[in-house]
Order: structure tokens, then C-alpha cells, then sequence
């Protein structure tokens, strides 16, 4: 991989800043790492071990020279099914099979396909992620006892209900301590993380007043070991592999969407711009490493990375840094931290799902209504009561279904004469009525693009429009901007109706990707390269000299401006008196056509 860029002109000065905005994210990571793995269902010094590894791995692997990497809460619901249905040695072959694939799906240039996932989709899941880590801790927040967790959202609630008569007074005011520093430090002192000092403070309080009174991280998980992670392959057979298959693509999934919405959001912090093909093999190097250690997938971390660049951040360093801080923080305090109250944890946990719900982005798609809004609810909804798998997947689909009737919507299909009154004669759909249509050429405008989900009304407009048999069919293809091989299909049933009949089929406009499609499947030629015409006036001109003349003779309908001469005596119209090509019939000025020879 390339470094150019990411440490050019690096000097002390630059280094100095990296080492203050590393140390300040390392400080607020530490509390953070240990409350995700606790609600990911794993030991508290998992959570420290991948913040430490996967945060120096993707600061210098990755895409973004800013983004800080680790254990983020929208990975909790996943990986708490996970260690419930699978258990925690096969969630660490999860996470590498992940890693796996999202090296691949780097090295593949999928990056910037992963952008494309519509945004009510992503906002429904995170806000149901939301509520899945909210609600998860509710029952440390109140100190409930002998609690059975479950998957599903609906049993954990009843849980709570049922013992809700054991609610722990001394929890609920350490929770208070720590909720109450949170919320208001950043006004005081914004600089100052919150989150620690809340933790630091009301664990404090809780081992000199209410000692014995509240579970601990010792109580509930055992001591945390001050020792480095140790080097350990998992066992990785076959059968786990196509077990895992499954829940490792949607952490690969998940972690690759947020580590580029992350990263996304650095860019507009900073006026730079990631690779985001990089930022993917990073990510997927990280989540192969760290579980060999015991650490839980990571990914980019959206807070985190925003408080690395406001706190100065300069390059990637401050992000290795940040892993260091940690590292050093578990070798010399890892004793003190099993004295951390759950109830201390929980606020914590609770206030990230508040920050990451974006509740007011969910209003606003809400407000507006529409096709959006129904996918927003569904995949949060889907999110909570299911699981994010399911979510995604039926939000993808639904979206996808309803992205394909509002294009098949903005497919219109005129069919049109000219307007004598209009100055260049545009043509327009109310000239076409009974008693007002021309028997012999019947034109058409197509507008919107011409794909599997509006082909067969395209077809089906024509044909039920089409009283007569005309000799000609005119279709205005300036406005279809895109046309597939489904489209093609059904222009080319209409064309083999037409040609079948003696009839010919003339096309003015045809952009340049309908016009490719058309050479490739070989229409191009059935057609003919003389019935192709770059402007509609050309293609009247065309059809006038085309003419069943006599047919013409007494006809009352006066279509076109040639009509009135070959309605009298069945004469070949005077071309010369029509307007100049491009202005005559369409009233607009077409872009120059080139056809192919």
C-alpha cells in the first residue's frame, strides 16, 4: 500500500499534536472498550484488546489518516446473538471471516458500491441498534437481579418486568453519579472526557459508600489481567466455516458501512478525502489479527474519530497512539478496573445510543411521508423485534422494489403531433385526438428510462394506442437516458410487429447508452442505420417521402404541414418550405447525434 500523502512534511511540531489528540481518544476509549464487549456478551479485557490492536492496525492500514478504530456499539446486537446462539470462540471466527472478506471486497473495488445502501435503510438499523443498547441496559442502570438475557427484544423487556421488585437502590444513584457527570461536564469543561471522569467518580463513590452494595465488573466477569493478550489460532474447521458464513457477512457488512460513513464524516471535518477501497482492506487486516489475540470485531468509530480531529489530530499516528494509551492503561490499572460498578458502565452505554440514534434525521424522513419513510420503519422495527440481518436484507429489497416503481413511474408515453400555433411546431400529446391522427405515421415520445421495471408499459402504451396500422411508427427517444436489455427486448417486439406488416420503424434522438445496447444485441441493424435520425424534424421529413400517397388523397386529418398538398392531389410535399432540422417538430434544439458506421 501506498503512504503517500499521509505522512508528507511530518515534523515535531506535527507529532506533538498526534501524541495530545491520541492520548485524549485513548482516555475516552477505555471505558467505551469495556462497556462493549460487556454488552457484546464477552469479557470486559476483550473489548480493551481489540481496541488496542485493531485501533493501531487500522490507523495504519486504513484509508482515512484520521479515523480511530475498535469496538463500536452498533456491533453489540450482532455480536451478543452471536455468542448466545454460537458462543465466543466461533464469534472470533467470525470476526476473521469477516476480516477475510472485507480484504476482498477491497481488493475487488467494492467501496464505493457499499455508498450506495439507501440512507433510510442505514438510519432505520442504527436507530434499532439503538434501542437494542439502550434497552440493554437498563437492567444494570437499575441493578435488577438474576436476569436471564435472551436475543430477542420482546423477552429481555419482560425480564426486566418481571424482576423489576428487585431494583437496587445503591445502583441506581451510582448510575445517577455517573449519568449526571456525563451530561454535564461537557458543558463545564468540554475538553474533559465525560465518560471517564463519570466512570472514575462514580465508582468512587460506590467502593467507599455502597461497598458490597453494587455488581462489579469482578463480581460479574472476574478479575481483568494486566497481561498482554496471548497469541491464539482458532480452531477452524469446515462445518464452522459454513455455520459462520452468515453472521460473518453481516459483520463484514456492517463494519465495512460504518467504517466509511466514519470516514466520510472525517473528510468533511477535515477538507480531505479517503480511499475507501484501502479503508476496507484495512479494516479487514484488523478484524483478521485481532481475533488470533481474543479481540471482538472493529471498525471505524465515528465519535471517536471526530474528537481525534478536534482534539489536533495531524496523521495516522495519533491513532497508534491511542492504541499505546490503552495498552498502558491495562498493564498498570487492569487491577483497579474490576472494582467498575455495572451500574457505572450503563449510563455510559446509554448515552452512545442516544448520540447514535440520529433521531432527528429519522423525524425528518418520517415528515416527508413517502416510499422512504415506510423503509425507514420497517428496517428499524425489523432491527428490534428480529435481528439486523433480517432487517437489512428486507430493507434492501423493499428499498430496491420501491427505487424500481418510482423510476417505472417517470417512464411517459406520448403519443404525439405538432402544434401549428407553437412557433417551431412543437410537438405535443393534446394534438392527437379523434378526427386529428394522422392513419399512416404514428409518433411517439418516450421519456424516462427504459428498464425491466417500466418496459412493459412502454410496450403496452404503444400498442394500446395504436387504433390503426400505420405504416410508420416515429419514437422520440431524446429523454431515455438509459436503456437494458429488457427495454431492448420489448423495442424489439414492437419493431418485429411493425417489420412483420411491412411497416418501418424510425428512432430520432437515441442517446449514447440506449444507442450501444442497441448495436450489441444487434437491433441496431434489424432497424437499419437509415431509420436512425438525429432529430425529430429529419425523421418527419423522412416519413412524408415514405408515404402511401394515395392514401393520402381526401384524408381530413391534417396531421402534418404537408398534408393539406397531399390531401388535394396525392403530390410529394416540398420539403424545402420545412423549418431547418432540429428546430421543426420539437420545438427544442437536439444534441448532435453521431451514428455509427
Amino acid at each position: 500500500m501506498k503512504w503517500t500523502g499521509r505522512f508528507e512534511g511530518y515534523h515535531a511540531s506535527a507529532f506533538r499534536k498526534d501524541l495530545l489528540s491520541g492520548l485524549i481518544v485513548g482516555i475516552i476509549a477505555i471505558p467505551l472498550g469495556m462497556a462493549f464487549a460487556i454488552a457484546s456478551g464477552v469479557q470486559p479485557a476483550y473489548g480493551l484488546y481489540t481496541t488496542i490492536i485493531a485501533g493501531i492496525l487500522i490507523s495504519l492500514l486504513g484509508g482515512s489518516k484520521f479515523q480511530i478504530g475498535g469496538p463500536t456499539g452498533a456491533f453489540i446486537p450482532i455480536l451478543f446473538a452471536i455468542v448466545m446462539q454460537y458462543g465466543y470462540e466461533n464469534l472470533l471466527i467470525a470476526g476473521l471471516m469477516a476480516g477475510v472478506m472485507l480484504v476482498i471486497m477491497g481488493a475487488l473495488r467494492l467501496g464505493a458500491l457499499i455508498k450506495f445502501i439507501p440512507r433510510p435503510v442505514t438510519l432505520g438499523f442504527t436507530a434499532g441498534i439503538a434501542v437494542t443498547i439502550f434497552s440493554g441496559q437498563i437492567a444494570n442502570f437499575l441493578g435488577l437481579r438474576d436476569i436471564e438475557k435472551h436475543e430477542e427484544f420482546i423477552s429481555n423487556m419482560k425480564e426486566i418486568g418481571i424482576h423489576i421488585t428487585t431494583l437496587n437502590v445503591y445502583s441506581l444513584l451510582t448510575a445517577g453519579i455517573c449519568l449526571a457527570v456525563i451530561l454535564v461536564l461537557p458543558r463545564l469543561a468540554p475538553k474533559v472526557p465525560a465518560s471517564l471522569l463519570g466512570l472514575i467518580l462514580s465508582t468512587l463513590v460506590a467502593a467507599f459508600l455502597f461497598k458490597g452494595q453494587v455488581a462489579t465488573i469482578g463480581s460479574a466477569f472476574g478479575a481483568i489481567p494486566s497481561a498482554l493478550p496471548k497469541f491464539s489460532l482458532p480452531d477452524l474447521t469446515w462445518e464452522r466455516i459454513i455455520t459462520l458464513i452468515q453472521p460473518a457477512f453481516v459483520i463484514a457488512m456492517l463494519g465495512g458501512i460504518e467504517s466509511l460513513l466514519s470516514a466520510v464524516v472525517a473528510d468533511g471535518m477535515t477538507g480531505t478525502r479517503h480511499n475507501s477501497n484501502r479503508e476496507l482492506i484495512g479494516q479487514g487486516i484488523a478484524n483478521i489479527v485481532t481475533p488470533l489475540f481474543g479481540g471482538i470485531p472493529a471498525t471505524g468509530a465515528i465519535a471517536r474519530t471526530a474528537t481525534n480531529i478536534k482534539s489536533g489530530a495531524v496523521s495516522p499516528i495519533s491513532g497508534v497512539v491511542h492504541g499505546i494509551v490503552v495498552l498502558l492503561v491495562l498493564v498498570v490499572f487492569a487491577p483497579y478496573a474490576s472494582h467498575v460498578p455495572l451500574a457505572s458502565m450503563a449510563p455510559i452505554l446509554m448515552v452512545v445510543a442516544w448520540n447514535m440514534s440520529e433521531r432527528k434525521a429519522f423525524a425528518h424522513v418520517l415528515k416527508t411521508r413517502t416510499s422512504d419513510s415506510i423503509v425507514l420503519v420497517i428496517t428499524f422495527l425489523l432491527t428490534v423485534f428480529t435481528s439486523l440481518t433480517t432487517a437489512v436484507e428486507v430493507g434492501l429489497v423493499l428499498a430496491a422494489l420501491l427505487f424500481v416503481k418510482r423510476m417505472s413511474d417517470i417512464m411517459k408515453v406520448a403519443k404525439v403531433l405538432p402544434d401549428p400555433s407553437h412557433k417551431h411546431e412543437k410537438v405535443m400529446p393534446h394534438m392527437v385526438h379523434e378526427g386529428h391522427d394522422c392513419p399512416q405515421v404514428s409518433m411517439y415520445t418516450i421519456e424516462g428510462p427504459l428498464f425491466f421495471g417500466a418496459a412493459d408499459l412502454f410496450e403496452k402504451s404503444i400498442t394500446d394506442t395504436l387504433h390503426q396500422r400505420p405504416g410508420i411508427l416515429l419514437l422520440r427517444m431524446g429523454k431515455v437516458p438509459f436503456m437494458d436489455t429488457t427495454g431492448e427486448s420489448n423495442l424489439a417486439s414492437i419493431v418485429k410487429h411493425f417489420q412483420s406488416h411491412g411497416g418501418k420503424v424510425l428512432l430520432a434522438g437515441v442517446q449514447t447508452q440506449p444507442l450501444e445496447v442497441l448495436q450489441r444485441t444487434g437491433l441496431y441493424t434489424r432497424i437499419g442505420q437509415e431509420h436512425f435520425f438525429a432529430h425529430t424534424g429529419e425523421a418527419i421529413d423522412y416519413a412524408m417521402l415514405h408515404l402511401n400517397s394515395k392514401q393520402c388523397i381526401g384524408c381530413k386529418h391534417l396531421a402534418f404541414r404537408e398534408c393539406a398538398t397531399l390531401s388535394q392531389a396525392g403530390l410529394q410535399p416540398d420539403m424545402n418550405q420545412r423549418p431547418v432540422a432540429g428546430q421543426t417538430s420539437t420545438g427544442v434544439q437536439q444534441p448532435a447525434f453521431a451514428t455509427p458506421k
